[in-house]
């Protein structure tokens, strides 16, 4: 079954502490920052994404109320759509660790950092604000590169560019414009937080699976509450991969690798028992590493 958290063994992040801490001069230390940053901090922001797709500009909002982070992503070209998303405060990636917290950022830091070759470049400046440039290279070639712009003032991430092993850009996201962002006052995960974790979704597939093959690297996350029981998410701490299970139906996707944007939507077929299942995983990899992923999946 997916990865269950249990509510009292589950961190608080004191923003005030880690604001009132916050210096930054390595890599990993910029990387902690930034998770910091992105549980602690509520804004407003003008942003431009940038794909195959097209161009985009967007107004972004991001607040804490209640221990729920509310992120709001507006299109501000063509039809008008809003995008909520809804998430519990402090809520982190796992990753195991020998010297921290697999819940910290910490133990993400350092994991991406076993992963990914990182180099902090020289200083510059992203929509008017002083920044650092964090560039990383996946240890095997294979996964996609990233680089990142860091807000030095807030640790606010203002600037991600993914590009394959070609240095082809496949995406650029940068805001452009970012309105006084103010500190949380206190920890972010509070009474209401807990509360949510011991709520459990009463739907559950009739049989448990699991991928059986992962890129080095990948971990299972955590189910956190609100994504589908039958969804399960692996992460190398940058790129991320989400995969569906559900029984086979008249409106199934056709088998093979399909494009979403920049990610990659890899759809096959298993038999267990007496039922058909169609499986998709969805993420930023290269579609052979997909594909592998999702032909990995076995039925117990």
């Amino acid at each position: 079954m997916p990865l269950q958290l249990k509510a009292d063994s589950y961190p608080s992040l004191s923003c005030v502490d880690a604001l009132d801490q916050f210096t930054s001069n390595t890599a990993q230390e910029w990387l902690v920052a930034s998770v910091y940053a992105g549980h602690c901090f509520e804004f407003q922001a003008r942003a431009v994404s940038i794909d195959a797709i097209g161009v985009r500009t967007l107004a972004l909002s991001h607040r804490i109320r209640d221990g729920v982070r509310q992120q709001v992503v507006q299109h501000l070209d063509g039809p008008s759509v809003s995008v909520e998303r809804r998430s519990i405060a402090g809520h982190l990636a796992w990753f195991p660790s020998s010297d921290a917290d697999p819940l910290s950022p910490e133990a993400w830091a350092d994991h991406v950092a076993e992963h990914y070759d990182i180099e902090l470049k020289d200083q510059t400046r992203v929509a008017e604000r002083d920044a650092v440039e964090l560039r990383f290279s996946p240890s095997d070639s294979q996964r996609y590169h990233h680089a990142w712009w860091v807000d030095q003032a807030t640790g606010l991430l203002l600037k991600h560019v993914l590009s394959d092993a070609q240095g082809r850009v496949l995406e650029t996201f940068q805001i452009t414009q970012l309105h006084s962002p103010s500190a949380y006052k206190g920890d972010v995960r509070g009474d209401i937080g807990r509360e949510v974790l011991r709520v459990k979704d009463s739907r559950v597939l009739d049989q448990s699976w699991q991928a059986t093959w992962l890129p080095e690297g990948f971990v299972e996350q955590p189910v956190e509450p609100g994504l589908q029981s039958n969804q399960r998410v692996y992460s190398d701490g940058l790129a991320a991969v989400s995969v569906f299970v559900s029984p086979v139906s008249q409106s199934m996707l056709q088998e093979g690798v399909h494009r979403i944007g920049v990610s990659t939507a890899a759809v096959s077929l298993i038999d267990a028992g007496d039922q058909t299942w169609q499986l998709i995983g969805i993420g930023e990899l290269p579609a052979e590493l997909l594909q592998r992923i999702v032909q990995s999946v076995q039925f117990e």
